[in-house]
């Protein structure tokens, strides 16, 4: 699974804006309320700049980071506590309207949490030389 860093900079692929798709979202850009009510097929919502599909709404998306402050100052590509209680989802989804689909907001939960509002992305680290 992504870091929470990686996965809010794919979400907003390169934009300043409080969504990939400008500064409001709509039911026919992501699945949020509004919407068919359920989970949708990928890709059924438009791609973001980079290709990324459902970034915002169908599901919450587990990260691999624990719940935490952010640290202080900038920091390249920065990874949260090495324990805790809680893990970060992002994203949205379905069932919550787009101020939950920013992809600023960031809910935690339990890591034996289940829903039918959760899921995962996967991705991959690059192979070491």
């Amino acid at each position: 699974m992504p870091t929470e860093a990686q996965w809010e900079y794919a979400c907003r692929a390169g934009t300043k804006t409080a969504y990939a798709f400008g500064a409001g979202l709509m039911s026919r850009q992501a699945n949020i309320s509004g919407g068919p009510g359920e989970t949708t097929a990928v890709g059924k919502y438009p791609a973001n700049g980079w290709g990324f599909h459902d970034m915002h709404g169908n599901v919450f998306e587990w990260c691999a980071d624990w719940y935490g402050d952010y640290q202080v100052g900038a920091a390249r590509d920065p990874v949260g506590p090495a324990v805790g209680s809680y893990r970060v989802t992002r994203g949205g989804s379905w069932d919550y309207t787009a101020n939950y689909a920013r992809p600023a907001y960031r809910p935690s939960y339990e890591p034996a949490y289940s829903y039918n509002n959760l899921g995962f992305r996967l991705s991959l680290r690059p192979a070491s030389k």
